[in-house]
């Protein structure tokens, strides 16, 4: 079905196939069955607990998590013989996005089954796999993942958690506190890490009831009200020495690869509610009436209806492309070792990252106009786009700041070209060859030619830019943060734009045509701001000025009447009463 997959990175070198990337239109009738099933179990068992689970009342989310365990919702990733589902990662999605629907409980569902989880399914012992993996598959035990502390949420790797083996050399003695642990108030299982002797960051299996553990108060927060949040305090936690999970020392693999994944699904759910918002947008868009008529039929509104539209479909296009391509690289390692499984989630590290970006800050946009739509309403907890709006900005912390992840993107990049295997200096180089000679015009603007144009400007306008900025700072760009964000969200713009594009193309729909025009023609915009900027840092004098006039002949493109289409897309989407691609 999918010709050649691209490696890590390389969106930003060469240009995808259609049919090379995974869409939703390419579902097979039990990814159907599996999306239907769960949107059932949200609307039929979920939602009208709503109330309960935000307020906390005891034993509701495990319970629910439990009737998800038996519908096998949190075995999705958990091989068959310890009693999993093991289906692919479009399927992962396929949950993680609809489970969305009440962000409490999906928080708690995705804590348990990602980050909680995910590290006894690839970096377990068989011995550890069969003790623990079953219960997790059923939520006869339910997980967190205790990484962050007091001092230490993005520097992970400066936790101050200790681990000491015992004399007997039976245990290692953990003590530490550990912060904002999801789930802290009724999981089993804990994956913690602690420093072995003060230094070698390792991964641990920690059980509720090891004598010495305990937990802080519920944390009063913003949003997600209903989901736990507390510290785990460790004092002199004996965990058994074949609780240690992976190897002593190599801790940061499995957290980094995790938190990879974490990314990955975080990027799905925010698709999911971002689909859930618009939906509840446009039909309180249909039924409140002003001066007369609904809403809706306002331009504004309309215009508001377009936009988030188009980056629901932006959103939704990059995760499925992404979970496409992690079901290659992961089918190719099926059964291999742990070390051999993490390379494989590593290749697209850039691209999680850039996924959980731009669907969180997607998601931010869409539930803020949610808020306005609602108006006045949407400021209050009688409507739903109150909690929306309190839900919806966890997710832009959650698995490393976008700040963190921002700086992750091009690190991750520049890493791949020291090691050969991105051609990034070869592809910046021939370039600079290039960049000097004149330009076509786009007269055929029929299709999404001219989208196609812009996309491959964008990326040549993202290549000069970060040449510039690596050729200018060399090793002391990683010291150059603003530089090495607007790199970033160059990428960002790019794989989004691309993943609509190529979505569009493949399928054909002319209402995918309409969100891809829109889409492409504000995020070509935001490409050229760029690097107008990241130049006017990098460069001066005669260099500036050549470097400059580049993109204001790169950024000569055809107009597009971005009103026009936003007002034929919220049409579509206002006649169906929600999201439709």
């Amino acid at each position: 079905m999918m010709s050649e997959v691209l490696k890590g990175g390389e969106f930003l070198i060469k240009d995808a196939e259609p049919q090379s990337i995974f869409t939703p239109e390419d579902f097979t009738e039990e990814h159907r069955m599996m999306a239907k099933m769960v949107k059932d179990f949200i609307n039929n068992e979920v939602l009208p607990k709503s109330e309960e689970i935000e307020n906390q009342v005891e034993g509701v989310v495990p319970t629910l998590l439990r009737k998800a365990g038996e519908l096998g919702l949190l075995s999705v990733d958990i091989p068959e013989a310890y009693g999993g589902m093991e289906l692919d990662k479009v399927s992962t999605v396929i949950v993680t996005e609809n489970v969305s629907g009440q962000g409490s409980f999906a928080t708690a569902h995705g804590a348990h089954t990602g980050i909680g989880t995910l590290p006894i399914v690839y970096f377990g012992t068989e011995e550890q796999k069969k003790k623990y993996l079953p219960g997790l598959a059923s939520g006869e035990k339910l997980a967190a993942y205790c990484l962050t502390e007091p001092g230490s949420g993005s520097d992970a790797l400066a936790a101050k958690t200790k681990a000491v083996l015992s004399e007997d050399g039976k245990y290692y003695i953990l003590n530490g506190t550990k912060q904002f642990i999801t789930n802290a108030g009724f999981a089993d299982v804990f994956i913690v890490y602690a420093k072995v002797d003060g230094d070698k960051f390792t991964a641990f299996i920690v059980e509720r009831d090891f004598p010495g553990v305990s937990f802080g108060p519920e944390e009063k927060k913003m949003g997600i009200k209903g989901s736990s949040t507390r510290q785990v305090i460790l004092e002199d936690v004996k965990v058994p020495v074949e609780n240690v999970l992976g190897e002593v020392g190599k801790g940061h693999v499995i957290a980094f690869n995790i938190l990879n994944i974490g990314r990955f699904k975080l990027g799905a759910g925010c698709a999911g509610s971002c689909k859930l918002a618009l939906s509840t947008a446009v039909k309180y868009a249909t039924e409140r009436s002003q001066f007369g008529q609904p809403i809706a039929n306002f331009g504004l509104i309309k215009n508001k209806i377009g936009r988030m539209a188009a980056y629901t479909f932006a959103a939704e296009s990059m995760v499925y492309r992404t979970a496409g391509m992690m079901d290659k690289i992961l089918g190719d390692v099926k059964g291999k070792s742990g070390a051999e499984v993490a390379k494989g989630i590593e290749e697209y590290a850039i691209e999680y990252s850039i996924n959980k970006v731009f669907a969180s800050e997607a998601l931010d946009f869409v539930v803020d106009e949610t808020v306005q739509i609602f108006g006045g309403y949407g400021y209050t907890q009688e409507y739903p786009a109150e909690r929306m709006y309190r839900d919806a900005r966890i997710n832009r912390i959650f698995e490393g700041t976008n700040e963190i992840n921002r700086l992750i993107i091009p690190a991750q990049l520049l890493r791949k070209a020291q090691k050969g295997q991105l051609p990034l200096l070869a592809a910046v180089q021939k370039l600079m060859g290039e960049i000097v000679a004149p330009l076509p015009p786009v007269e055929d603007v029929s299709g999404l030619n001219r989208e196609k144009e812009a996309i491959s400007r964008a990326k040549k306008l993202a290549l000069m830019a970060a040449g510039l900025a690596v050729q200018k700072f060399k090793e002391k760009i990683e010291q150059e943060q603003e530089v090495l964000g607007m790199i970033a969200d160059m990428a960002i713009e790019i794989y989004a734009m691309e993943s609509s594009y190529l979505r569009a193309v493949k399928t054909g729909s002319e209402l995918q045509e309409k969100y891809v025009k829109i889409f492409v023609a504000e995020s070509f915009a935001k490409i050229e701001k760029l690097a107008k900027d990241l130049l006017a840092y990098v460069s001066e004098g005669d260099e500036q000025r050549t470097y400059l006039a580049v993109v204001r002949k790169f950024a000569k493109l055809p107009p597009v009447n971005t009103i026009k289409l936003a007002r034929e897309v919220a049409e579509v989407i206002i006649d169906n009463l929600g999201y439709k691609a």
